[in-house]
C-alpha cells in the first residue's frame, strides 16, 4: 500500500483505503474499487488530490483502437474538414495571443486596462459563429490545447456567453458575463508558471499559492472601468452554494449571480480540456459529474438550464461506449441527461436502462 498523487494515478490501480468527501465522512469511493476514469474525473471534481493504493494494477481495457469503429466519418471528422472550423481555429488562436499579451501587459506593464480592445477578439469568433451549437463543436475540436489561464479564460467567456443566452438574459446581461468568464482567472497570470503547469502533485505551500488567485484577480480589477459583477466573478467563481469553496467559504444567498454563471462554465471547460497531467475529459464524464454532484454546489436553475442545453449539442455525434461499440445519438433523456439514446446499426440502445454502460468518448 502506498500514498499516489491523483495526477499520478491510472485506470486499473486498486484503492487500499476509502476516499472521502472533504470532512464530511461521505464515501466517495470505496477500498477495493479499481479506479476508472470516471473515478479519476471524481477526484478531480472533488479536489481529491491523494489517495492510497495498493501495490498491484488491473489490466483495463480501454478499446483505443475502436475495432468495432467501421472507418466512415464522424461529425467532428467532417467538422474538421470544413473551412469554417478552418477560420475558427485561426481566430481562436489570434485571440489566444492577443489577450494573452494584453493582460500581460495590464497586468505585468501596468498599460491601460480597454475593455473594449480585450473584448473584441471574443466578439469577433461569436459574431462570426452565432450558432451556439456550431461554438460547442468548434470547442470540442479545440481540445488538445493545454493552457490552465489563457485559452481556458476565453473558453470560459464563450461558455458564459452561451449560458446567458440560455438563462434568457437581456442584451448588457450578456456581456456582463462574457466579461467574467474572460476575466475570471486572470489572477492566475500572477501565479509562478512552474506551479501552474506543475504535472505532479502540489505541494500544500504551491496549493495555498494557487488558492490565492481570486483575490488577486479581484484586487487587479477593483479599481478597473468593469461592472462589479466582473470584480466578483473573479473572486467568487471558486465559491460554492453549499459553502464548500475559497477563498470565503461563501453561500448561495452570498455569491454574486454571475460568479455562479462563471463557475458552471469554469468547472466544465476544466474538465472537458487537456491538462498537463491528464486528457481531456469526454463532456458526458462532466455531465454525468454534475448530475450526481451538482445540484448542492451550483445555482439550480443554471446548473438544469446548462446540462439540458449542453447535452443537446452532441446530438447526432458518434460516440465510443465504453463497451466498445461505437454508436451515434440521437435521443436525449430528460431524466438523465448523461444517458442518451445511442443507434448501434439497426439497434436503439437506451443507456439510462443499460446499467454499466457510459459514453467514453465522442468521436
Amino acid at each position: 500500500m502506498k500514498a499516489i498523487d491523483r495526477k499520478s494515478l491510472k485506470p486499473g490501480m486498486i484503492l487500499a483505503k476509502d476516499v472521502h468527501v472533504n470532512a464530511q465522512k461521505i464515501v466517495l469511493l470505496s477500498k477495493g474499487d479499481i479506479i476508472s476514469r470516471k473515478d479519476l474525473a471524481k477526484l478531480a471534481f472533488y479536489s481529491i488530490d491523494e489517495v492510497y493504493i495498493e501495490d498491484e494494477i488491473v489490466t483495463v481495457s480501454t478499446n483505443e483502437s475502436d475495432a468495432n469503429y467501421n472507418g466512415s466519418y464522424t461529425r467532428l471528422d467532417r467538422i474538421k474538414a470544413t473551412p469554417e472550423f478552418q477560420e475558427f481555429k485561426k481566430s481562436f488562436e489570434e485571440c489566444s495571443e492577443s489577450f494573452k499579451n494584453s493582460i500581460n501587459d495590464v497586468i505585468l506593464k501596468s498599460k491601460e486596462f480597454k475593455v473594449g480592445d480585450l473584448m473584441a477578439p471574443i466578439y469577433r469568433l461569436l459574431k462570426k459563429n452565432p450558432n451556439t451549437n456550431v461554438v460547442f463543436d468548434m470547442l470540442h475540436n479545440l481540445r488538445e490545447y493545454d493552457d490552465a489561464t489563457y485559452t481556458h479564460c476565453i473558453n470560459v467567456a464563450l461558455i458564459s456567453n452561451i449560458l446567458a443566452k440560455w438563462l434568457k438574459m437581456d442584451d448588457t446581461e450578456i456581456d456582463i458575463a462574457t466579461q467574467a468568464g474572460l476575466f475570471h482567472d486572470i489572477g492566475k497570470v500572477m501565479i509562478p508558471e512552474d506551479i501552474i503547469k506543475k504535472p505532479g502533485k502540489l505541494t500544500e505551500k504551491e496549493y495555498e499559492e494557487i488558492k490565492k488567485h481570486p483575490q488577486i484577480g479581484y484586487d487587479v480589477l477593483k479599481d478597473q472601468p468593469v461592472s462589479n459583477h466582473v470584480k466578483n466573478a473573479a473572486l467568487m467563481h471558486h465559491e460554492r452554494c453549499d459553502g464548500t469553496g475559497y477563498p470565503q467559504g461563501l453561500k448561495a444567498p452570498q455569491i454574486d449571480r454571475y460568479a455562479k454563471l462563471v463557475s458552471i462554465a469554469d468547472v466544465y471547460d476544466a474538465m472537458t480540456s487537456a491538462r498537463y497531467y491528464r486528457e481531456p475529459l469526454c463532456p458526458f464524464t462532466a455531465i454525468e459529474l454534475f448530475e450526481e454532484n451538482g445540484f448542492t454546489k451550483y445555482d439550480s436553475e443554471m446548473i438544469m438550464t446548462f446540462l439540458k442545453n449542453i447535452v443537446n449539442t452532441y446530438i447526432s455525434s458518434t460516440v465510443k461506449l465504453s463497451s466498445g461499440e461505437i454508436g451515434e445519438i440521437i435521443f436525449v433523456n430528460q431524466d438523465s441527461l448523461s444517458k442518451p439514446t445511442v443507434r448501434i446499426g439497426d439497434d436503439y440502445i437506451d443507456l439510462s436502462k443499460r446499467k454499466g454502460v457510459t459514453i467514453e468518448k465522442i468521436l
